[in-house]
Order: C-alpha cells, then sequence, then structure tokens
C-alpha cells in the first residue's frame, strides 16, 4: 500500500509542477480520449455498413423479378445506418432518370460522409496543439528557472538546477504523449473512412445498375411503374 501510495503522489507531483500549461494538456488529453472513443464505437463496420444490407444489394441480380427489389426496400427501411440511408435515397428515386438519381446519392453519400468525419477535427486539433502547449510549458518553466537563477548571484547549486529544467520539461513530455496516440487514433479512422466510402460507393452503383436494367426490362415488358410506386409505399 505504501509504495502505490508513493508512486501516486509521485504521478500527482508531475502533474502539479507543470503549472497552468499541464492543466490545458489535461483537458486535451480527456478530450482526445473521450472523442476516440466516440469515434471508435460509431465507425464500427456493422454500424456504418450493415452486413445485411451489403449482402442484400449483392445478391440482387439483374434478372430477379420485381419481389427483390421490395424486400430490399423494406430491408433498409427505417435503418439508421450509412449505408441503408444511402439505398434508401436510391430506391426512392428509382422513377428519376439514372443520372439524377445517381447526383441524388451522391448528395446524400457527401452527407454521410461528413457525419462520419464528425470528432476527427478535434483530434487533428489537439495533434497540432499538444506538443506546442507542451513546449510553451517548457520555455515558461526554463524561464522561471533562470530568472531565479539571475536572482541571486549565490546560487550555483546544479541539483536545484537540474530540477527546475527537468520540471519544466515534463509539459513537454505530457504533450507529446498526448499528440502521438490522437495522431495515430486520427489517421486510423481516417483511413476506414476512406476505405468504408469507395465499399460503399461500389456498392450502389452496382445497386443503381441492377435496378436500371430490370427497370428497362419492366418497361420493355409491360411499361409499368408498378415497383416504383410500391417502393415509395415502403419508405
Amino acid at each position: 500500500m505504501i509504495p502505490l501510495l508513493a508512486s501516486t503522489n509521485s504521478v500527482v507531483q508531475f502533474f502539479l509542477q507543470g503549472g497552468f500549461f499541464m492543466f490545458t494538456l489535461v483537458v486535451c488529453s480527456v478530450v482526445s480520449l473521450a472523442v476516440i472513443l466516440w469515434r471508435g464505437f460509431a465507425l464500427r463496420r456493422e454500424t456504418v455498413m450493415p452486413s445485411r444490407i451489403s449482402q442484400g444489394v449483392e445478391e440482387l441480380q439483374p434478372s430477379d423479378d420485381t419481389e427483390a427489389v421490395v424486400k430490399l426496400a423494406r430491408l433498409v427501411r427505417g435503418d439508421e445506418s450509412s449505408l441503408g440511408r444511402v439505398v434508401q435515397t436510391g430506391l426512392q428515386n428509382l422513377q428519376w432518370p439514372k443520372m439524377e438519381n445517381i447526383e441524388a446519392v451522391q448528395t446524400r453519400a457527401r452527407h454521410e460522409i461528413v457525419r462520419l468525419e464528425a470528432g476527427l477535427v478535434v483530434l487533428e486539433v489537439v495533434v497540432g496543439i499538444a506538443p506546442l502547449l507542451g513546449l510553451l510549458g517548457a520555455v515558461s518553466g526554463l524561464v522561471t528557472v533562470f530568472a531565479n537563477l539571475g536572482a541571486s548571484a549565490t546560487v550555483s547549486d546544479p541539483r536545484g538546477i537540474a530540477k527546475g529544467i527537468s520540471e519544466a520539461l515534463s509539459t513537454t513530455i505530457v504533450g507529446l504523449a498526448i499528440a502521438i496516440p490522437s495522431l495515430i487514433a486520427y489517421s486510423y479512422f481516417s483511413k476506414k473512412i476512406e476505405t468504408m466510402a469507395a465499399e460503399m460507393e461500389s456498392l450502389i452503383a452496382e445497386l443503381l445498375a441492377k435496378c436500371y436494367y430490370q427497370k428497362q426490362r419492366r418497361t420493355t415488358a409491360r411499361g409499368g411503374n408498378v415497383v416504383t410506386a410500391e417502393i415509395d409505399q415502403i419508405l
């Protein structure tokens, strides 16, 4: 118990000696950790691209009957995932010309990407300011150390000077310790969003190609808009 208390006190002392700048770095670390946990939970693959929807799109065939498209519309109805909302947009606008539907889907997809990237700018800011705050704290501490040294001509204890410099550099250590994992998380999340966005783009292009082929085939065969009307009722 005593060694534990001693180590706890040393950690507390380490942070207290950093002063105001150490407090700001602690705030940065809390914010960064909160954003990492939030984005890590929100960017799970099953949350963004549920396997049941992606499989439904992949299993849909151009030669399928109208019930297959209606079944997919029922599957995505009310779904809150990014892929589900983009698929809903594409299915709702099947009565539009293909190019107009593609533009609508692209607009919705850009909106979903913005939603997925929410919070990453905070990590980017933390990566930039944490080392700077640590450096500013170190410089401020060194100024104090040398000011005290210059205030008294009799001060000549090298151990005291070394201790003061080490305390001043503590904020630099903490700043780098915060920036490094924040940078790793930012890079990981950015790459993950980019990968999922490319996969969603491929799935939606595949979906629209199949749906418009079916629409053309139905129009040639019996000239009706029964499927699009039924999808509108579902969605």
